[in-house]
């Protein structure tokens, strides 16, 4: 089935607006050609004709399932260990040193949009590296949650276990000897890297109240896809999320600047990242 045919301007309009107002994505102009790389196969096993039947099939909410399942196809899921490496460089140098200078007991870190699982771990396995150069460290208490908008990316993340080919993807092989143990033609990460990892469905348009306070919120590369009015109403809500003092981890293109101004950017030798401003 060929969907393109059928995604007549206005329902590419209506398409865009459903997806904003459901997950924050916004698609620009001439982007039909997502629709059809995401959404043909979904089409097709649910035996739906076209993007306008679809529409009408998720505002009537039959079948159910439909709406989740078009907001998972459509949710990029790009991710890779060890990512850009200067977030967790700042965390091993600087961050969990001066959080350990604080002598803090019970450090919560937030990684938002966690995809496959592969930054939560890796913040996990960074963790574990600077512990063992610090023996004497108060972070053996801490706690990650990982959340993300599409259910069939967390079912990934939370059975820990990843092939060959996405190992490849920024893992050294020293970290996969010391930190995966093999399982037939797969790979499962080390039981102590995932004791601190939670997993959570978690939409960043909705409160995050009942996640409770966090230390440390990773929230990288997700902002690039939302509207200018979302960002600032997401971060400043992430403001909010976190303790006196908590940092904030942008993706490399991504910036707080014309957003909002509850943040001090920080710039060190291993990179930028963003600390919560204290008020007067």
């Amino acid at each position: 089935m060929n969907i393109v045919g059928n995604i007549s301007p206005q329902d590419y309009d209506r398409f865009k607006f459903f997806l904003e107002q459901a997950c924050g994505i916004l698609l620009g102009e001439g982007k039909q050609y997502l629709i059809t790389s995401r959404l043909t196969k979904l089409l097709r096993d649910e035996n739906i004709p076209s993007v306008s039947a679809l529409l009408q099939a998720i505002e009537m909410r039959q079948p159910r399932h439909l709406r989740d399942a078009v907001i998972d196809a459509m949710t990029t899921n790009e991710t890779s260990w060890f990512r850009d490496q200067s977030p967790f460089e700042i965390l091993a140098k600087e961050v969990f040193p001066e959080m350990d200078r604080a002598d803090k007991r019970q450090c919560r870190i937030w990684s938002s949009a966690c995809s496959s699982g592969q930054e939560p771990y890796t913040i996990s396995i960074a963790l574990s590296e600077y512990m063992a150069k610090v023996s004497t460290s108060s972070l053996v208490n801490t706690q990650i949650m990982a959340t993300d908008i599409s259910i069939s990316m967390l079912a990934i993340a939370k059975q820990a276990e990843y092939d060959e080919g996405m190992l490849g993807r920024g893992l050294t092989t020293e970290r996969k000897q010391q930190f995966f143990k093999p399982i037939g033609d797969r790979w499962r990460v080390a039981e102590d890297v995932i004791r601190r990892v939670s997993f959570n469905e978690q939409n960043l348009l909705s409160t995050y109240g009942s996640l409770g306070k966090f230390d440390i919120i990773f929230c990288r590369n997700v902002l690039i896809y939302f509207s200018a009015e979302r960002k600032t109403d997401i971060l400043n809500r992430m403001a909010l999320a976190l303790n006196p003092g908590g940092y904030l981890f942008l993706g490399a293109s991504e910036t707080i600047n014309g957003y909002t101004n509850a943040f001090q950017m920080i710039r060190s030798p291993n990179g930028v990242f963003y600390r919560l401003k204290t008020k007067p």
